[in-house]
């Protein structure tokens, strides 16, 4: 049945009855069918009173910021300026949630609560006041006449809740400004939880997107002898904001095939005469499958490829809501989405069918100076079941059990045959972590952990995919899908429930989930505002695989951006690491496992590299962030004629190169070698706890030396970090990852981009040159030809791009540092 609503709008299409698969599918088994009779003498009378407070509550919110219990007739000044918030998806969630509190009072059970529709926070806020868990966290929501205005009145008030999900929601561990990612945060949150079911509400908008879509295969990488379980529920209401939804138009027989084929065992929930009964008999039904599931993994006999279950609920959008406004149909339509209502404050027709809404669902009779009465108290759990204080949503974190980094130590070497591939000691102190974390601690990689050099884990533990045979059961504390969005999903999941976790990856796809982690910084950022909020693990990332060792794959592996992002997140949140060898790695990495509530990234080489420090003195260096390696520079550093800085694996290697060359070729320069490994110490002192003050940035960079920064990233990322440093214009000189890539070789790479020996020593020359002034003559006060070296520098480079062309490698001489025997 088409409705024409509007003439550019074909109208609303009943969810689901577009049209029917052709052939049909054999429905009866695919979808699980259940005998309602003893369901529908169950007295669901309370479960409704609160479903009806609640859905007031919700409408409410949206619309007044006074009268908000309607005891007098509601005026149009009651009405809230601006009205914010969304509606259609809000009745569903709250029946959800009454369901959910069913199941918790019957079985005792430990369950929270992720709302995938994120904007559906007038539905939890509503709840969360009846079951006073709101009142518990800020008293100014308590039961009180008082607290039920301010949660009415506040909610997208400037001071009061936002419209969707966020961290100021009690029980909440994702953020609802974004779509798509509330599943994976789900199985994250009950990975080493084998108590815990997660119920999850996922939207039919959401669904739609590449991130959800791949979530569903979660399951897939969860153990049921060690780890809890997910309750998914997608609720197909039919629409988005202004367009119907794919699975809305999905006929069951279609809906039942998609997620039969994803592994789950599905029930649809659809008869709305019989709502209650047919919702109760579900969550019953799925209830003793995740149990069934369970006790069998954990009695030994684990069933191969279990089926886990899944609902599928078809409710109309914005139920219990207006039939109809303007002659148009409201409910069961896209139109109730948002506001239904957008022109109630001055449309008398609105204003009316407002009034008349809110009184449906009969207020008076549901609070009393406003605490909800006898009837939804009861529909509650008790206190130490409330979904909204569930601590393992606010207060689980447990700090890791350390080993001694320094155990994993490598003694200093720049002779090529002692050279250390930072990733697999790292690989090794990761073992040794996991041995001693056994169910607190995973790595989640996209398919890249060998790749990456990290399998040393693999002597202590096993992959955890449990639909392979050789990994299902192991226990295994590494989770491997090519997904960057369930690595990180699963990651926020995880540490936001109190664990830790580690995510590495290939430096150029790190960039795919720039938008969660935004997100994800935003939720952590108001978390830290939030008293009642307790510290959490950090987001620990290590970006290996960069894009100076991508050469072989070309140009698309080529992407430092990752950093770019992080530097603009707030300063409280994020740091950003690049320990030049494998012991200032350990010592990195030691730290950011034990810090809390960070984003941490990490970028190191998994190429066999120098050690440069020794293991005390990288400890000493990583807690600088940075300092004068003097063993590196001419005249130990002293009053230099120009100081070359490198940060980032490759091209520190690279300036230590030029300064042992500008020793050999220019004896008398005075050359400062300094290494960065926490970048943001080169924040003004104002931007970052970390930065240096002023005259310690002078102290390491001097005041008025020419600069010459050999960077792993863009640029742009040094220059805007010390664009505020009073003494550093007109001085320094960036050299960086310029967009120049393609099949080569490794030193062609950093020739392309100016971030190699020789370009770095010309640049130094003339920087000394250009600082100076024209009345400084190189060859009486430092025994160099200026122009002449520069031209010898020049035509190396030059030499180099016919060598590889002809031999399609680099020299043995520009594999090692100049001056150093060792192994080519």
């Amino acid at each position: 049945m088409v409705h024409p609503i509007d003439a550019d709008h074909p109208g609303p299409v009943p969810p689901g009855k577009f049209n029917k698969t052709s052939p049909p599918l054999d429905t009866e088994r695919l979808l699980v069918k259940l005998p309602l009779d003893a369901y529908l003498k169950e007295d669901f009378s309370d479960l409704v009173k609160a479903r009806r407070a609640a859905n007031y509550l919700a409408a409410a919110m949206i619309f007044l910021k006074d009268n908000v219990d309607v005891k007098r007739p509601l005026a149009k000044n009651d009405i809230k300026n601006r009205l914010l918030g969304h509606w259609g998806t809000c009745p569903a969630l709250t029946f959800v949630y009454s369901h959910c509190n069913r199941i918790i009072r019957k079985n005792d059970t430990n369950m929270f609560f992720v709302t995938g529709p994120g904007h559906g926070a007038p539905s939890l806020l509503a709840n969360l006041y009846l079951e006073n868990t709101l009142g518990k966290f800020d008293s100014r929501y308590g039961w009180s006449n008082e607290g039920l205005r301010e949660l009415v009145h506040g909610f997208s008030w400037p001071g009061g809740f936002p419209s969707h999900v966020n961290a100021e929601v009690p029980g909440a561990i994702h953020e609802g400004g974004e779509l798509g990612y509330a599943l994976s945060v789900s199985f994250g949150a009950v990975f080493d939880n084998p108590d815990l079911i997660v119920t999850c509400v996922v939207g039919d908008g959401e669904a739609e997107t590449g991130p959800t879509a791949t979530a569903w295969h979660s399951y897939k990488y969860l153990d049921p002898a060690e780890s809890g379980a997910v309750l998914p529920i997608l609720n197909a209401n039919g629409y988005k904001i202004a367009e119907t939804t794919v699975f809305g138009d999905m006929s069951d027989e279609e809906l039942a095939a998609l997620f039969s084929g994803y592994g789950y065992c599905i029930r649809i929930v659809e008869n709305m005469d019989k709502i209650d009964a047919d919702m109760a008999a579900s969550m019953d039904w799925a209830y003793s499958e995740i149990r069934r599931i369970q006790h069998a993994a954990r009695s030994g006999k684990p069933i191969v490829k279990p089926r886990w279950p899944m609902l599928i609920l078809r409710t109309p959008k914005g139920w219990t809501g207006p039939k109809t406004i303007h002659d148009h149909q409201l409910e069961g339509t896209w139109r109730a989405h948002q506001v239904p209502l957008p022109a109630a404050k001055s449309d008398d027709e609105e204003f009316k069918t407002l009034e008349t809404w809110l009184r449906s669902y009969k207020p008076d009779e549901l609070f009393e100076n406003g605490i909800p009465i006898e009837d939804i108290r009861r529909s509650f759990p008790k206190e130490k079941r409330l979904m909204g204080c569930n601590p393992q949503t606010y207060a689980a974190y447990i700090p890791l059990d350390l080993p001694d980094f320094k155990q994993f130590a490598s003694a200093v070497s720049l002779s090529q045959d002692k050279w250390q591939s930072c990733m697999k000691i790292c690989g090794q102190f990761f073992a040794k972590v996991m041995e001693k974390n056994p169910k607190s601690f995973r790595i989640f990689s996209p398919d890249e952990l060998d790749s990456n050099k990290l399998s040393a884990v693999f002597d202590q533990t096993t992959r955890n995919f449990q639909w392979d045979p050789f990994c299902a059961g192991k226990g295994g504390r590494v989770i491997e899908v090519l997904s960057e969005h369930q690595c990180q999903g699963w990651m926020q999941g995880y540490t936001l429930t109190g664990r830790v976790a580690v995510f590495p990856s290939y430096e150029s796809f790190l960039p795919i989930i720039t938008t969660m982690v935004i997100q994800y910084s935003k939720f952590q950022k108001v978390a830290r505002e939030t008293a009642w909020r307790k510290d959490i693990g950090s987001l620990n990332y290590i970006q290996s695989s960069t894009l100076w060792r991508q050469e072989h794959n070309g140009y698309s592996h080529q992407n430092p951006s990752f950093i770019d992002s992080l530097v603009n997140l707030k300063s409280n949140m994020v740091r950003i690491y690049l320990p030049a060898d494998a012991n200032t790695l350990l010592s990195t990495i030691s730290h950011c496992l034990h810090s809390k509530n960070y984003v941490n990234l990490v970028i190191s080489s998994k190429q066999p590299m120098p050690v440069y420090l020794s293991i005390e003195d990288a400890a000493k260096h990583c807690r600088a962030g940075a300092s004068i390696w003097r063993q590196y520079s001419s005249y130990d550093g002293n009053e230099p004629d120009v100081v070359l800085v490198g940060c980032g694996n490759e091209v520190t290697f690279e300036v230590i190169a030029a300064a042992a060359m500008l020793k050999i070729d220019a004896p008398k320069l005075r050359v400062r070698v300094v290494n960065i490994t926490d970048l943001m110490i080169l924040s003004a002192q104002h931007r970052h706890p970390h930065a240096l003050s002023d005259e310690a940035f002078d102290a390491l960079l001097t005041a008025d030396k020419p600069v010459i920064f050999n960077f792993h990233g863009y640029p742009g990322v040094i220059r805007g970090l010390v664009f505020d440093r009073p003494t550093i214009s007109g001085r320094l000189r960036v050299h960086g990852y310029d967009e120049e890539g393609t099949t080569t070789t490794p030193f062609r790479m950093l020739t392309a981009n100016h971030c190699d020996r020789f370009n770095v020593a010309i640049e130094a020359l003339e920087s000394v040159q250009r600082l100076a002034g024209p009345g400084f003559d190189f060859a009486s006060a430092r025994g160099v030809d200026l122009q002449g070296l520069v031209s010898d520098y020049r035509t190396r480079l030059a030499a180099h791009g016919k060598y590889i062309l002809e031999y399609g490698e680099d020299p043995a001489d520009l594999k090692d540092i100049p001056g150093v025997a060792g192994k080519a």
